[in-house]
């Protein structure tokens, strides 16, 4: 079983990329960013009340019906590394090469932009690894027009299987309702299992709260700040979505019925949710640190405190045994026969009484 003190932290570094290299002209396709999946796969599930078709697609020009379909497709890229397909989304849909350079730059903050023909919405996706015990963070983009719903994944793994499985088993009013209601949906998947995560870190702060009280160590030390940075970046990725939510609830624009923007304000509910509790943990986490810190402090005085006490204990003893130990010849005490036995006694009564002094002041 591997031991929860001791996981490591696979969340994105907090400070030092670079977004891409100083000149470039805006707009230019750089992809910025760990390359997750060895070759880019597109997936495409069209759907209407009646018929679902789901399929694998190899080139961006089979998507290109699906623009003007009268049934909805949901179109998942998983892989962004291939500059040339993601120009070919440019073209085939109209994408602007400023989206285009967004999705392709992971470790964006969450944002939307409304531009008229579709909407493109960027959040963070987290998910736990059960292997590693860990956090996993990948970026998910999302292009929003009149009857499609493009997804941009860094990875084929994703949160989405539910929303998959509702399609295909035609569960709710998915399959009635158009593109925004299956944007929403999606949406509302990924910050849903925000809560998973957050469960699953509040299991492993339960474990070294424990630690704190029994034996902290190195370890707990160690796992504390890689918790605390892991709270820093599920603040920093999930603070400015609730902003986010909030402009694409105040857009206005017609590929969002009114009656999808009331779902959409219980993703901003459950957002809002999800900031009070990382601030809750972070707090917690920050306590952990000072709590570490006190214990640490305290042993250290557990421990001086025992060796003084040895050490007070030894002084006169090593008074007594300094007089007799110097090398003068007339000591009245030298010729008695028993002053040996004497100055052990002296010495066992003096070190008892101070035994006796520091039990009575609670020392011992």
């Amino acid at each position: 079983m591997i031991n929860p003190l001791k996981i490591p932290s696979m969340v994105p570094r907090l400070f030092g990329f670079r977004a891409k290299e100083p000149g470039l002209p805006p707009g230019e396709l750089v992809h910025v960013g760990e390359k997750k999946v060895e070759e880019v796969s597109i997936s495409v599930i069209d759907y209407d009340a009646e018929q679902l078709q789901e399929r694998e697609v190899k080139e961006v020009a089979e998507c290109l019906p699906f623009r003007e379909s009268s049934t909805v497709a949901w179109i998942n890229v998983s892989g962004i590394h291939d500059i040339g397909i993601m120009e070919d989304f440019g073209e085939q849909f109209g994408i602007h090469s400023l989206v285009l350079e967004d999705i392709l730059h992971t470790g964006q903050r969450p944002k939307m932009e409304d531009y008229g023909e579709y909407i493109f919405f960027l959040l963070q996706m987290f998910m736990f690894d059960d292997e590693a015990r860990g956090i996993k963070v990948e970026q998910v983009s999302f292009i929003l027009g009149p009857r499609f719903v493009i997804s941009f994944q860094e990875r084929e793994e994703d949160v989405l299987e539910l929303i998959r499985e509702r399609l295909r088993k035609s569960k709710g009013r998915i399959r009635k309702m158009g593109a925004d209601y299956l944007f929403y949906s999606l949406m509302d998947a990924i910050v849903d299992y925000y809560f998973v995560v957050l469960e699953r870190i509040g299991e492993r702060i339960e474990v070294l709260e424990e630690e704190l009280v029994a034996a902290p160590g190195p370890d707990t030390l160690a796992a504390i700040h890689a918790l605390r940075r892991e709270m820093i970046f599920f603040r920093k990725s999930t603070w400015p979505l609730r902003e986010a939510i909030s402009r694409l609830q105040r857009t206005g624009s017609p590929l969002i019925d009114e009656s999808v923007n009331i779902y959409i304000q219980d993703v901003y509910d459950h957002v809002i949710q999800t900031l009070d509790t990382v601030e809750t943990y972070r707090e917690m986490v920050s306590g952990m640190l000072e709590t570490y810190l006190s214990s640490v402090s305290n042993r250290m005085n557990e421990v001086m405190k025992v060796l003084t006490i040895i050490a007070t204990i030894f002084i006169p003893l090593t008074f007594i045994a300094g007089i007799y130990g110097m090398n003068f010849e007339y000591m009245p005490e030298l010729g008695w026969h028993w002053g040996y036995y004497t100055v052990w006694g002296v010495m066992a009564a003096a070190a008892l009484a101070m035994v006796c002094f520091f039990r009575r002041k609670k020392w011992l």
